[in-house]
């Protein structure tokens, strides 16, 4: 999957990628839901963020 050029949050385990109909790809914080503070979308690049945990990728 290729990666939007989003800073932090393309390594980071709270992002999730929204595609719309349209072709359009959007980062989504998932830390948005539970806690306040964190915006749903965020403006990119993300250079710094109190939320970033590391993304394990998955084993094929």
């Amino acid at each position: 999957m290729a990666r939007l050029g989003a800073g932090l949050c393309d390594s980071c385990r709270h992002q999730r990628i929204v595609r719309n109909t349209r072709g359009s790809s959007f980062s989504l914080c998932e830390r948005s839901r539970t806690d306040a503070a964190f915006p749903r979308y965020p403006r990119l690049p993300v250079r710094a963020c109190s939320g970033w945990e590391i993304r394990k990728e998955r084993a094929r």
